[in-house]
């Protein structure tokens, strides 16, 4: 019975229903593209291009493994943890000969990758060029289409695309920046692949060449296993996994080889699950929250409608049901509709994380129908609890009341309502505190924007009694701006919890702007103000291409000069992760400091280690502790601790000795070079003429340059949060049209008492500014406190980084945003003759 009244309601009452029906959509279509986010993350596909050839693949294990044993009343719990390395780990050379001896192993491919920068006008049309030594050609297999094979040490391969990219033919020189100084090889052949290669290019060395450019004596990138004729897969994919039980290799086959070939984006799958997750659950919060919002705002509108079914004996469950049933019809209809465009919107948003690097294009974007049921199971329940919670006061009081209360608003405070907006207030003041005291990025980030959603879900709560403070404050100014201004005084007062449905999403559109906007500001002007500060080099040296070659280094360095290379890293510390860098001990208290606190610098060798302060914290060390970790290819080390020193945010939280680094990540070549000089920037760009592409920059001008690379960024995050912040816009717009349009009765009786139409357009606008006046001052509060405290937690001071005229443009963009939406709608309201409204029936 009653989903047959439902049915009648929503078809009667289709305007009514409209802005629900949009917030409804917009939640699934978010919901729905950040669910493919997380679910290809989880699930996506990474081909395989280079292993096509092989189908088993060994490799190193590119995790850190921990094994955690809980006793808890009686109960012993065991836990086996890993978490991924960030550098390549490496294989003994000499497991070729135990795979070469296992049942069914036809052929043993040994396998070595290395950065390979071919330095070319053209290009490589943003593939990825690795190096290779040629007798691992056949894991593909590439075939020579022109020449022959690399024998010497300076001749070279190159594959068919980068050859008619290039326009490169056999005989012509090609310069190669590897791990080593740039050299210029002779390209003796053009290789083809047998299979599709389409994420990077590949160039071949002779063996001896390629083995002195990987700098892995003794080890091997991977191993590709080829099986005799006839053998299945799966059988000798066990064999090779019995044959090396008992040391770290990993066996792969099938899709398992990809992960192994493209390591960036097997990393990228956390990273992907992390965001999808992050912006799926700020999404979900939002989305609650502005549906609320929405139903409470047309619960209300229909108030006499419900008071009367109340006054005919209608009980409050039935209220319930009815409000339920029409809520559930609603939502199926925006789930559906949402759920659909919400599939395409992942995939353009996965795109767009391609086009910016957050996500290599090796991971490929997965959908299947988990996340469109996951958001249409989303948004029924959040449009059936938002019609339960906006229903709570119809059903509470009496229905003598309820008639009273459908002219005007009810007088009696919701005790229930500000005892709940007190508690969420008191639960962001507690987000606040904590927020202080979170000194790393993954774990305040999340919390940053938990505490403003809670901070203006109590803005919700609370909000007639804001609006009606506000009211307060505003009523003198507004009553000397004229009859506008005073009519809109007595719509404030009278209908505080119509205008609170308004503040709400504008609070959380501006809160919610400003901290995605500043808080990676925030972070990254506190860490190159400690880099700046840090920093006692004349010049440093970068590159444009891949890094400064050590060689470029020893040209630099004189009697009187002091010339730091630094390397960059993260290493684990049992199972936390933190940023590390690797520089030259030599004359290093004279181009770097870090501020130390304790300890010396003079100490650091290749077997000790500086900390930051935030490291010395969490592991608890001191000058002379000893720290166990493992470094960034998965090689476990011991050091003893040198310094602690506090400008960890702008130089990593661990320094070793460069050379002890440079043996094991994947890059050698340093980020930057460190010059303290009496030299001229001529002088040194003289010196490495010989190397294409180094620029001599000062301290000023490499911050700068640091401060472009912070932008680009803060913009992956900047569109991660867009679709949220895109879709808190929407409900902004929809909130206020829908708060204007249920006034169409009152406008004619106004104009039927006195008030011009510009009068009454005049009124509105003074509401409006109003209330951005009110939703500006909550949302900016909101906002700088949780930037101070994620300032004081991560910079140990209370100085966010607020541009003001981004600040502004925010500020604007909502006053364009609030004024258009009450404008628009009000106009239409006013054409219809005034008369004919105040006839008709409601």
């Amino acid at each position: 019975m009653m989903l047959r009244y439902a049915l009648q309601t929503v078809r009667a009452r289709k305007a009514g229903f409209l802005g629900a029906f949009l917030a409804l959509m917009c939640a699934a279509a978010l919901i729905t593209a950040c669910g493919t986010l997380l679910e290809t993350g989880l699930r996506g596909t990474i081909r395989t291009e280079r292993y096509a050839a092989a189908p088993v693949v060994v490799s190193g294990d590119q995790n850190v493994h921990r094994t955690i044993v809980k006793h808890k009343k009686g109960k012993t719990k065991v836990k086996h943890k890993a978490k991924p390395i960030a550098e390549r780990a490496w294989l003994p050379a000499n497991l070729e000969q135990t795979l070469a001896r296992t049942p069914g192993v036809a052929r043993v491919v040994p396998e070595l990758t290395f950065l390979a920068q071919p330095l070319t006008s053209a290009g490589t049309g943003g593939r990825t060029a690795y190096g290779h030594a040629w007798q691992s050609a056949a894991l593909t297999p590439y075939r020579l289409t022109a020449g022959t094979a690399p024998k010497a040490a300076t001749d070279l391969v190159i594959d068919r695309y980068l050859a008619a990219r290039a326009r490169l033919e056999p005989g012509d020189h090609l310069t190669v920046q590897s791990t080593r100084a740039p050299r210029s090889y002779r390209i003796t052949g053009i290789a083809a692949p047998a299979a599709d290669v389409s994420h990077q290019t590949s160039l071949f060395f002779s063996t001896g060449e390629a083995h002195r450019l990987a700098a892995h004596p003794g080890q091997v990138t991977a191993f590709g296993v080829i099986p005799a004729q006839g053998t299945d897969t799966g059988r000798i994919e066990q064999a090779v996994a019995d044959a090396l039980h008992g040391t770290t290799a990993q066996v792969s086959a099938g899709d398992a080889r990809g992960p192994v070939e493209f390591l960036d984006a097997a990393a990228a799958r956390v990273r992907l699950v992390s965001m999808g997750g992050a912006m799926g659950g700020t999404s979900l919060l939002v989305a609650v929250l502005v549906v609320v919002g929405t139903f409470a705002l047309g619960v209300r509108q229909r108030h006499r409608e419900l008071a009367l079914l109340r006054a005919i004996a209608a009980t409050p469950g039935q209220i319930r049901k009815l409000l339920g049933r029409e809520a559930l019809i609603v939502g199926a209809a925006a789930g559906v509709v949402g759920a659909l465009l919400g599939l395409p919107l992942g995939g353009w948003l996965h795109a767009r994380f391609v086009a910016k690097g957050a996500v290599p294009a090796t991971l490929q974007h997965t959908a299947s129908v988990y996340p469109p049921l996951a958001a249409l199971a989303a948004t029924l329940f959040g449009a059936w609890a938002a019609a339960r919670v906006a229903s709570r006061r119809i059903t509470r009081i009496r229905p003598a009341e309820a008639l009273a209360e459908a002219r005007t608003e009810g007088t009696r405070p919701a005790w229930g309502r500000i005892v709940a907006g007190l508690l969420l207030l008191c639960g962001g003041v507690v987000l606040v505190v904590v927020l202080t005291g979170l000194r790393t990025e993954p774990a305040s980030t999340p919390v940053t924007f938990l505490t403003v959603i809670v901070l203006s879900t109590s803005v919700a709560l609370l909000g007639p009694l804001l609006v009606r403070a506000a009211t307060l404050l505003l009523s003198n100014p507004l009553r000397l701006s004229g009859p506008g201004g005073r009519l809109a005084t007595a719509n404030l007062r009278g209908n505080a919890a119509r205008m609170a449905s308004v503040v709400t999403p504008l609070t959380l559109l501006i809160g919610m702007t400003c901290t995605v906007l500043f808080v990676q500001s925030t972070l990254g002007d506190a860490a190159r103000a400690q880099a700046r500060e840090g920093v006692r080099a004349d010049w440093v040296v970068a590159a444009q291409g891949p890094g400064v070659p050590a060689e470029a280094a020893r040209l630099l360095r004189t009697h009187d000069d002091a010339v730091t290379e630094v390397v960059r890293t993260t290493v684990r510390v049992g199972l936390d992760k933190y940023p590390a860098q690797g520089v030259t001990p030599a004359g290093l208290t004279r181009t770097w400091d870090p501020d130390v606190t304790a300890g010396s610098l003079s100490r650091l060798t290749a077997r000790t280690v500086a900390v930051s302060q935030l490291a010395a914290d969490q592991q608890h060390l001191k000058p002379g502790s000893t720290l166990k970790l493992t470094l960034g290819d998965g090689t476990p080390a011991t050091f003893t601790v040198a310094a602690v020193y506090r400008r960890g945010l702008g130089f990593g939280d661990l320094t070793f000795a460069h050379d002890l680094v440079a043996h094991h990540v994947d890059n050698p070549l340093a980020s930057s070079v460190l010059v303290a000089t009496t030299r001229t920037q001529t002088q040194l760009a003289t010196t490495l003429r010989e190397f294409p592409g180094i620029r001599i920059l000062s301290p000023a001008a490499a911050d700068s340059l640091q401060a472009e690379r912070q932008q680009a960024n803060a913009a992956v995050n900047f569109l991660a949060m867009g679709l949220v912040l895109a879709f808190t816009a929407i409900a902004v717009v929809n909130t206020l049209a829908m708060s204007v349009s249920e006034r169409v009765r009152e406008f004619a009786l106004l104009r039927l008492a006195g008030a011009t139409r510009r009068q009454v357009l005049r009124m509105l606008r003074t509401e409006a500014l109003s209330v951005l006046l009110l939703a500006t001052s909550l949302g900016s509060g909101i906002a700088l406190a949780v930037l101070t405290a994620f300032s004081v937690g991560m910079t140990g001071r209370a100085a966010p980084a607020v541009t003001p005229l981004l600040y502004v443009t925010v500020v604007a963009t909502a006053a364009l945003l609030a004024l258009v939406a009450t404008a628009l709608p009000g106009r239409v309201a006013l054409r219809v003759p005034a008369v004919r409204v105040a006839t008709a029936r409601e």
